[in-house]
This record gives C-alpha cells, sequence and structure tokens, in this order.
C-alpha cells in the first residue's frame, strides 16, 4: 500500500450541499429553510425542549411519581459475597473498611448485609443495616452481628 493507492472508503465523502447560491442550483433564495419564520432568521435559537410550537413532550405528558427526600439509599452486599471474601482474603471480621478496601462499597455508601447465600464460617460483622434472615444465618454459626 502507497500514498497513491489510498482512497476513502465507500460513501464516506458525499458531496458538501452549497446553499444560497441562486436560483440555478436548486437550493436559492430561501436556502433550504423554508418560507418566513423565526426558524428562517439568521441568529434563530429555540428554547431547550422546543418543538416549533407543537406542544412539547413535558408538556404533553402527565406529572407522575413521588420522590421520598428522606429515602436512606443502603449498598446491598450478600452473605456469600462475605463468604468469598472471607476464603479470598482470610478474614473473621467484616467491617465497612475490609467491604471498601476490597471494591464492593464506595467511601460513603451505608451497607446493608443480606441473607442471600450460605454462610460455612462463624464471622463478626460489622455494618449499618442487617436483613433478618442474614442476622439468624451469622448468629446462627456463633457469629456477630454489630449496627454502626
Amino acid at each position: 500500500m502507497k500514498l497513491h493507492n489510498l482512497k476513502p472508503a465507500e460513501g464516506s465523502k458525499g458531496r458538501v450541499k452549497r446553499v444560497g447560491r441562486g436560483p440555478g442550483s436548486g437550493h436559492g433564495k430561501t436556502a433550504t429553510r423554508g418560507s418566513n419564520g423565526a426558524q428562517a432568521r439568521a441568529g434563530y435559537s429555540h428554547k431547550i425542549g422546543f418543538e416549533g410550537g407543537q406542544m412539547p413532550i413535558q408538556r404533553r405528558l402527565p406529572k407522575f411519581g413521588f420522590k421520598n427526600p428522606n429515602r436512606v439509599e443502603y449498598k446491598a452486599v450478600n452473605l456469600s459475597t462475605l463468604q468469598t471474601l472471607s476464603e479470598k482474603h482470610n478474614v473473621t471480621v467484616i467491617d465497612v473498611d475490609v467491604l471498601r478496601a476490597a471494591g464492593l462499597v464506595s467511601k460513603n455508601d451505608l451497607v446493608k448485609i443480606l441473607g442471600n447465600g450460605q454462610l460455612s464460617v462463624k464471622l463478626d460483622v460489622t455494618a449499618n443495616a442487617f436483613s433478618e434472615s442474614a442476622t439468624k444465618k451469622i448468629e446462627d454459626l456463633g457469629g456477630k452481628v454489630t449496627k454502626i
């Protein structure tokens, strides 16, 4: 391959549409902007959501729903994850710092331990919240549950 054989991909180089260059071009007079109106003028800019005068979608659709400003969002961690974490790093005490070091939670996350999966080692777990099933499974093996 040499420089003189290089060609652009087929169909990638279309002709530039030259507008406003006289009636013979087919794109003269209004330069493909249609007839009068704000959109035909130079310097026209519309508001966000403007649909050419048609009722905009944010006004056509009804308002619905409710966002609770007091909602507490937890990052869920299952017992199966704690099991693999304890096997992999050989730890029996698991707290938020251990989960953060393992990359399971971020700095400001609140952690809730859920009871999905089986636990086979005795663990001392410290977190912000626990489900009932998680608490039962941890304590059945002699482990300790501590809420922050």
